[in-house]
């Protein structure tokens, strides 16, 4: 079915969650450049990064904890399309986790019921299906949610029943058809996570390191890539939702679904790792670098961890990061391929030249400013 969806110059109004982030403002870019008659709507707690300066686009500052706020917005904007990428911040409080990615998320889908939306793509994780005792090896969308205390990552743990309420929102009273995006590390321009730790770690001189003996397959995702499997996700529920009240196969069906969405290229996590050093400028021969366990690696964690608690800081190396670059992290893209027809429009090599380019610009700029 979503081969044949057809490419369309509007899809309607479209809001936008989190649109001034890193994933959401690469979202609202695409939806310019591909559906240029679309009235989109960025909705965010704060909007004055990134936005984009097309007539379609509007700002919108909300807080989506705020169910009076979310209403409001909705109210006035009477959007066709939802399109939820806000989410908190990875080291905000366990509170605050659930507050925005829980409370805000039914409070978003209750406000899309009560205004008549067609359609509502939520933001997931892949590592919603994460536990620590086993490893992810071509992981797909029939492994169960992690959740509770068998969940080591709160954040997650959240999203997980955010994804959930998602889901089960499909075809409800008012008809919205919903589905579920799961990116796995993701990076690209405008990274403030991956790209930005690695490039830091070799202007430091740290890329003489590797923790590990390099055998762990890993999925990094380029942000654009992320972006297309959302509109293609809203391209196919709109399509579905026009042949209403037929229901689609189970093999073609979308809403209701959740879809792995990754560059379809695991590598292994250091020569990852490597590629970024290298665009930034990173000449050292493989045989130079020196090989640290990942038990020794994993005590200096927490040692600079504690250290930097002390500063107030947060140190280059934490424990989460030593675990993080050992294991193996990969993810089936086969169901995204048949039913949302997916397939990456960036691979690998060119997402870090893009990715490493754009740090390394904005540091130029930063230091052109001080001189001046």
């Amino acid at each position: 079915m979503a081969a044949n969806v057809q490419k369309t110059s509007s899809l309607g109004k479209v809001l936008v969650t989190g649109g001034c982030g890193f994933l959401g403002h690469h979202i609202v870019k695409l939806i310019v450049e591909r559906h240029p008659a679309t009235q989109v709507s960025v909705l965010d707690l704060r909007t004055e990064l990134n936005r984009n300066s097309n007539t379609n686009v509007s700002y919108h500052n909300c807080d989506i904890t705020s169910v009076g706020a979310v209403q409001q917005i909705f109210s006035k904007i009477q959007p066709d399309v939802v399109i939820h990428t806000a989410g908190a911040n990875l080291i905000a409080k366990n509170e605050v986790h659930y507050k925005v990615n829980v409370d805000g998320t039914k409070n978003l889908l209750a406000a899309a019921e009560k205004t008549g939306v067609k359609v509502f793509v939520y933001t997931s994780s892949a590592s919603v299906i994460y536990n620590p005792k086993t490893e992810l090896i071509n992981a797909d969308e029939s492994w169960p949610l992690v959740m509770g205390k068998d969940q080591p990552e709160y954040y997650t743990h959240t999203k997980a029943i955010a994804e959930k309420a998602v889901l089960e929102a499909n075809r409800g009273e008012t008809g919205m058809l919903t589905c579920a995006i799961r990116p796995a590390g993701i990076f690209g321009e405008g990274d403030v996570q991956t790209l930005p730790k690695m490039v830091s770690a070799y202007q430091k001189g740290q890329n003489k390191f590797q923790v590990g003996s390099n055998n762990n397959l890993f999925d990094f995702s380029y942000v654009g890539n992320i972006a297309h499997g959302h509109l293609l996700a809203v391209q196919a529920l709109l399509h579905t939702q026009k042949m209403m009240p037929t229901i689609p196969l189970d093999t073609e069906k979308v809403d209701g679904e959740a879809f792995f969405i990754t560059n379809g290229q695991p590598v292994y996590f250091w020569d990852f790792a490597r590629a970024v050093y290298h665009e930034a400028g990173d000449t050292l021969p493989l045989s130079s670098v020196w090989k640290m366990s990942q038990g020794l690696m994993y005590l200096i964690g927490a040692i600079l961890e504690w250290l930097f608690w002390i500063l107030g800081k947060t140190p280059n190396l934490t424990r989460q990061q030593v675990k993080y670059s050992c294991m193996t992290r990969y993810y089936s893209i086969k169901k995204a391929e048949k039913r949302l027809g997916y397939q990456p429009i960036v691979n690998l090599e060119e997402g870090v030249r893009r990715g490493v380019k754009y740090i390394l610009q904005e540091e130029q700029k930063g230091k052109d400013k001080k001189d001046q």
